[in-house]
């Protein structure tokens, strides 16, 4: 009789626990023990993606002119400390700390004159040897910074430094202190900046994130406006940057809604508007190279779909600012809303590659919160809002963020959301994993809590595989995840998802989640359609949830319970509409029940009458990158 590996060893640990005899002695041959055919542990083999981590991609500190010379305090250090888990203390004396540390971060200051207010606030030589420079630092050392900011603000997309030593010196600190508080495994800093870009007040901003440390960023420098205010030539720094030091580079977009019709137009820019020459294959693919991700959601408004582009999707209407441009300067049409908001510019995309043979479009998303406070506070009841000059105070919702000529055209405080974050499925909490992750689009975007979404494709899943314990392995071994590509399409198959939607633990229960479906069809229109899969404490029908979840919300007392919706939402799906020839995309929105909004809880603190009209409650939800399928 041949003797199995397992009960050889089980006689060898009895025999060596009752008797003085040797072990080896008693071990039976080895002639007589099978060896083992696979790994008894079931995850050596493992290299998925098998956590989600959350972080910051946009966040700005005293170091951006738009902050420090606006009354900004906060420097780099204090971004990093705070999102690290740290107490800090803001502009207007509040302490502030977050309910659990972030994971990640990008101190994104504007490459437009990077640091400026920090060597005013230290007297720098060299502000001081610099004409306007000189000027400025006088002006705000008496008191009159605020004029100082409107002379600096109003250049526009002219240098009136013009210093090259200034900036040389504040990226040499900005990647210096990236490094410094780079802990792998525990907290990860990128190197970053922000583009500037905005001709005529349109919106055409980018988040510029590195994959490498000091070595390879120090080896050039930010790309400003002042550099040039065109996208391709954006990219054409981001490849020349590749080339020189081996590193890589991503840029992530914002904003399309206050771009007036630019960010995602399927015509190039000139200058402040657009060119009337359509963009072609070799745009398209340098866009969707260099830029992977879009950033759907933020402070200055919720950027995933509108009601006028999706007028049959109940939750269209979020956290929308659509006014103007990002300056107030110019009023919006409804012609420009195609090309500003993610749902359309996928749809678009679509079209796009069909013409093109390349999608320009094909980008997963993420949210982030752009804050110019070096305070990444996301949540509704700890909103410390996008500049120092509209922290937690009794008349905050009443003031202008934006302040412009036409009042209509203004984006008042009221309006804004305490939006969003960026969340990513990676191995390990590193430079490498997390840029990864963003590279290849598994990622997702919520409106600032931290809920927690998987989905994967495939075209052979089960019901029952969406509650087995081996979900991720078997959703990465038979189908691809959020970012991936469905291809290959079986003779009477269709696409089949898989979701699991769960709660942030310090946040509110799911109300539903849904998939939309974006397609292209025959005669070259797009369309769309939502399906809601799983629906908290009710029944989904005819691709529908069977009612409205309730609505626990309190908003005089800025307080809910989670005593309705449902903590942990699975889904199955399978297309019965999928047509083969058509191309296609799929993402899952994840929407929680309704809860108080930051106005609310500001109304409750300061005892204060919010501005008629004020949202006090909303539904915080994620998003996340599609998964795209294109036929044969």
């Amino acid at each position: 009789m041949k003797l199995s590996f397992a009960t050889a060893i089980s006689i060898t640990t009895l025999v060596a626990a009752t008797t003085s005899a040797s072990a080896q002695d008693l071990l039976p041959p080895a002639d007589l023990v099978d060896e083992p055919k696979a790994e008894y542990s079931p995850y050596v083999d493992d290299h998925f993606p098998n956590r989600v981590l959350f972080g910051d991609t946009h966040l700005h500190s005293s170091w951006s002119a738009d902050s420090g010379m606006a009354g900004g305090v906060l420097d780099q250090d204090a971004g990093y400390r705070v999102s690290r888990g740290e107490e800090v203390t803001s502009a207007l004396g509040w302490r502030v700390k977050l309910i659990r540390p972030l994971d990640f971060v990008v101190m994104a200051d504007h490459a437009e004159n990077l640091g400026l207010a920090d060597f005013i606030r230290r007297s720098d030589p060299l502000i001081l040897a610099n004409e306007t420079g000189k000027r400025w630092h006088d002006m705000v050392k008496s008191g009159n910074g605020y004029e100082a900011f409107l002379e600096w603000l109003r250049a526009n997309d002219t240098d009136l430094i013009n210093e090259p030593k200034l900036l040389a010196t504040a990226w040499d600190s900005a990647t210096t202190n990236a490094d410094e508080y780079y802990q792998p495994g525990t907290f990860t800093t990128f190197h970053g900046f922000e583009w500037t870009s905005h001709p005529g007040g349109n919106n055409m901003h980018r988040v510029v994130i590195f994959r490498d440390g000091k070595d390879r960023t120090s080896q050039v420098f930010p790309f400003s406006q002042y550099d040039s205010t065109d996208p391709e030539d954006l990219w054409d720094y981001m490849a020349a940057y590749e080339e020189k030091t081996g590193g890589q580079v991503l840029a992530i977009p914002h904003n399309g809604n206050l771009s007036n019709g630019l960010m995602f137009a399927l015509e190039t820019i000139d200058g402040s508007n657009l060119s009337g020459e359509p963009i072609d294959a070799n745009y398209a693919a340098k866009r969707i190279r260099w830029e992977p991700l879009a950033e759907v959601t933020q402070q200055k408004g919720d950027g995933e779909a509108h009601p006028l582009l999706s007028p049959d999707d109940a939750f269209a209407d979020f956290e929308t600012i659509d006014a103007g441009n990002l300056n107030g300067q110019g009023a919006k049409t409804p012609e420009m809303l195609p090309a500003e908001y993610a749902r359309e510019a996928l749809k678009t995309g679509l079209v796009a590659e069909a013409n093109l043979g390349v999608n320009p479009f094909k980008f997963g998303m993420i949210g982030s919160t752009d804050n110019h406070t070096a305070l990444p506070t996301s949540r509704e009841e700890n909103n410390f809002s996008k500049a120092s000059f509209v922290e937690p105070a009794p008349d905050r919702a009443f003031h202008p963020l934006v302040a412009a000529d036409d009042p209509a055209l203004s984006i008042m405080e009221a309006d804004v959301g305490a939006s969003g974050l960026a969340a990513v499925w990676a191995r390990e909490n590193t430079r490498e994993s997390i840029w990864d992750a963003m590279a290849r689009k598994e990622t997702y975007a919520t409106s600032g809590t931290r809920l927690s979404v998987r989905v994967f494709a495939g075209w052979d899943f089960n019901a029952e595989e969406v509650s087995r314990p081996d979900f991720a392995r078997t959703g990465y071994a038979r189908g691809v995840p959020m970012g991936g590509d469905l291809t290959d399409a079986p003779d009477g198959g269709s696409p089949t998802l898989m979701i699991r939607a769960l709660r942030d633990p310090d946040g509110a229960n799911l109300d539903r989640v849904q998939i939309v479906k974006g397609w292209l069809n025959e005669d070259g229109t797009t369309s769309e359609k939502i399906f809601d899969v799983a629906c908290g404490d009710r029944a989904v029908v005819d691709h529908a949830c069977d009612g409205d979840v309730g609505n626990t919300v309190n908003v005089a007392d800025a307080s809910y319970t989670n005593t309705i919706g449902e903590p942990l939402l699975t889904g199955y799906w399978i297309d019965q509409e999928f047509d083969p020839e058509k191309r296609a995309f799929y993402y899952v929105r994840v929407i929680e029940i309704p809860t108080p909004r930051w106005t609310a809880y500001d109304a409750k603190f300061f005892n204060v009458q919010m501005p008629e009209g004020t949202r006090m409650q909303l539904q915080d939800r994620a998003y996340t990158s599609p998964i795209w399928y294109t036929p044969k």
